[in-house]
């Protein structure tokens, strides 16, 4: 065996390669890309004995994707991703001042999947399929996070010199509201606006009732509110433009990304497994499948998939002392998702809704209740993805199944 930890950087790799007995054989400090992986795999043929097999090799890492991730998996290496917040714990056992470097932290890696790679994490490729998935369905909501974040800069902006587009405008991202802040975005130009020039805006965003909603927007613009100076209205005016500008482009590509995730989901085979969940989307599936991956042998049980997607609570006892919390260390979005599929399942699934109801009945609150429905619904995909079958409503939610003291 031989057992080998990298630091990763952007640019480069601090490596050290160590012996069964933690004796340290070798250190090097390898480039990005090409030419640094070839020197890391001449490195290990040094000093792995001949007639090993790759997966003898034992490397700890503190990411689990990137090329160099990728080419070190294709080599057959045995890769573990570390937690970097296991790593740092592990790294108080070494030493307690505190003192902390580069090569260090290669050695911490090497040490620790030496005497600890039982407790860790192997990465398990996931297929071409499942990686593109991850790819657009990732950009995808980032780009929505980002539609979030400059609709709130927007809103915070008028609300400091033009009160009345947000009495105005419900939807700031709404394509009409865009429309006429783009056309108008100072208090007196806005004023200005006639109904025929409000009323167009909003058919050509397909609204209803434009009449009565013309007439409201028109009412709201022209409303007395206290003013700020014309210098300064011109000032915050050039920020809204370039804010709506923004939300224009998104509002595009958040479409465009839409297409791609629906192309890539739909080519995956587990696609359908995964959209016969309650509660699930095209959307919503191609992030779940693109967050858990499709490695089969990644997750060992259901209560393994849970863990990792942060569903499950933790158990802190000692003495008499025991509570019960979620997780905060988890995957942002992944756990985002669950808590959305949940939340439509109450809807689409009465078995669902009917477990949801059982916690609430037991004195949780709506979010905690949810938690452990998105929870359940985990183990449902799990068991089949497992069994390579659909989701069925009567086998889902059994008596026994369905009751929250059975559940895990």
């Amino acid at each position: 065996m031989l057992f080998v930890g990298d630091d990763w950087a952007e640019n480069h790799h601090d490596v050290e390669l160590m012996s069964p007995a933690g004796k340290k054989l070798a250190r090097a400090l390898l480039p990005e890309g090409v030419e640094g992986i070839t020197r890391l795999h001449a490195l290990i043929g040094e000093h792995l004995d001949t007639g090993s097999e790759a997966d003898s090799v034992v490397i700890g890492i503190e990411t689990d994707r990137g090329p160099w991730v990728a080419a070190l998996v294709a080599a057959g290496y045995s890769v573990f991703a570390v937690n970097p917040l296991q790593a740092a714990r592990y790294r108080d056992r070494h030493a307690v001042s505190g003192a902390k470097s580069d090569p260090a932290d290669a050695h911490v890696l090497a040490d620790m999947v030496r005497t600890d790679s039982h407790q860790l994490r192997r990465v398990a490729a996931d297929s071409p399929q499942a990686e593109a998935v991850k790819v657009v369905a990732r950009a995808h909501k980032t780009l929505i996070w980002e539609r979030t974040r400059t609709t709130q800069r927007l809103r915070h902006s008028l609300r400091e010199y033009f009160p009345a587009a947000l009495e105005a405008f419900d939807d700031l991202t709404a394509s009409d509201a865009l429309e006429l802040l783009a056309k108008a975005p100072e208090p007196v130009a806005a004023a200005r606006l006639s109904l025929k020039q409000i009323r167009a805006a909003l058919t050509r965003a397909r609204r209803r009732d434009v009449d009565t909603k013309a007439a409201r927007i028109q009412a709201a613009l022209r409303a007395e509110h206290l003013r700020r100076d014309a210098v300064i209205d011109a000032a915050y005016a050039a920020t809204t433009r370039a804010s709506i500008h923004i939300l224009i482009a998104l509002r595009e590509q958040i479409t465009e990304l839409a297409g791609q995730v629906e192309a890539h989901f739909g080519r995956h085979p587990d696609a359908e497994i995964v959209l016969s969940q309650p509660g699930m989307g095209i959307i919503l599936g191609a992030r779940v499948l693109a967050e858990f991956g499709d490695a089969r042998g990644r997750y060992a049980s259901a209560k393994a998939r849970k863990n990792y997607a942060g569903t499950s609570p933790i158990t802190r006892a000692s003495g008499k002392k025991k509570i019960v919390a979620a997780r905060f260390v988890h995957n942002n979005r992944l756990i985002d998702s669950l808590a959305q599929q949940a939340f439509c399942a109450l809807t689409a699934s009465p078995g669902a809704r009917s477990y949801y109801d059982r916690h609430r009945a037991r004195g949780l609150e709506h979010r905690a209740a949810l938690r452990q429905l998105a929870n359940r619904l985990v183990g449902i995909l799990h068991g089949c993805l497992k069994t390579r079958t659909s989701y069925n409503e009567t086998t889902a939610w059994s008596p026994h199944t369905g009751d929250p003291a059975a559940a895990t």
